[in-house]
């Protein structure tokens, strides 16, 4: 039971890890790519044509910050699993470990 419990925390901590490379590669394509905003021309023309990226890469930062935030859940519960199988004792959750101190 013990080995099962430690393979299932390696997995977990492994995907959460993953989800984090690939969030920060993923960023970091997306800030190579970012456009210049345009300076000439009216205002409304200057809106026009900067608000649609300015949309899109908001929808990406969004996404993106998701991703790195169930990458981040994934690799703590991953740790959490390996400390308790390690301990021979039952994981513990974040309210249970606050109820210790």
């Amino acid at each position: 039971m013990t080995k099962t419990v430690s393979i299932t925390g390696m997995a977990t901590l492994g995907v959460g890890i993953g989800l984090l490379i690939f969030t920060f590669v993923s960023a970091f394509a997306q800030l190579k790519g970012v456009a210049t905003i345009p300076v000439s021309g009216g205002l409304v023309e200057v809106f026009g044509e900067a608000l649609a990226p300015l949309i899109e890469a908001c929808i990406r930062a969004v996404f993106l910050g998701i991703m790195g935030w169930v990458g981040s859940i994934l690799s703590m519960r991953g740790v959490q699993i390996l400390t308790a199988a390690e301990k021979g004792g039952k994981a513990k959750t974040p309210q249970e470990g606050k109820k210790e101190e």
